[in-house]
């Protein structure tokens, strides 16, 4: 059955948001960096479609700053600081930091029970090396948390930034997912506990750590030069 005028057209906005969140982890995972351009035929390759909706993404990623347009040779991602990087996730812990705290005081038995089933899924996942399974688990959790604080625009807040982490590469991260297990499980003791004020501390210290884990990453893979000892 062919898709209404409003149909296809809502279809290629969700690619291209599809495809900009695809190249947003290309950058933010030093998958791809300044001075490298972006080759729009690739991009549709590797995602299984046309070239289209890739132009509109890095046309929508250029209006954000995120990718440079340069004359008669095409998009290449902006510089990247570390600096930007650490913004990035300090804006991420405060709005998940707050999130959480309001969560603390609302959390039922049932749902701390499914966050600690989806926690056991992770360290699951952990254990099996599995990237895909991490991810789900991962996001889950987050996810769940977020929802428990019944704070929309709050949440909606959150989504703007977290678009900037890597979720699709944070396992090839070394330490992330380590770390995202033994921190979930300090958010978990503070939201049993009803303490907000921990809760609080907890998830920003964990976005905190994801944050340098990923500056260290990017300066491995040659973003910067790392910082003397």
């Amino acid at each position: 059955m062919a898709l209404s005028g409003d149909q296809a057209l809502g279809r290629r906005r969700q690619l291209s948001d599809e495809v900009a969140a695809y190249v947003r982890e290309l950058i933010m995972s030093g998958q791809v960096g300044h001075g490298e351009f972006l080759r729009l035929e690739r991009i549709a390759e590797d995602l299984g479609i046309s070239v289209t909706p890739v132009r509109e993404a890095l046309l929508s990623l250029r209006g954000e700053g995120f990718v440079t347009l340069e004359p008669r040779r095409g998009f290449m991602p902006a510089p990247l600081t570390r600096q930007d990087v650490q913004d990035l996730f300090e804006a991420q812990a405060y709005f998940a930091g707050e999130l959480a705290a309001r969560a603390a005081g609302k959390i039922t038995e049932t749902e701390l029970a499914s966050l600690e089933r989806t926690q056991a899924l992770l360290e699951e996942a952990s254990g099996n090396r599995d990237p895909a399974a991490i991810e789900r688990a991962n996001h889950r959790f987050h996810r769940a948390v977020n929802l428990c604080a019944g704070s929309p625009k709050t949440a909606w807040l959150l989504q703007l930034v977290v678009r900037y982490a890597p979720r699709r590469f944070y396992s090839s991260i070394e330490g992330w997912t380590q770390a995202s297990v033994d921190d979930h499980r300090l958010v978990l003791a503070a939201l049993r506990a009803g303490d907000a004020d921990a809760a609080r501390q907890a998830m920003r210290a964990h976005i905190r750590h994801a944050g340098a884990l990923l500056v260290v990453h990017l300066e491995a893979q040659g973003f910067w030069e790392a910082r003397p000892e």
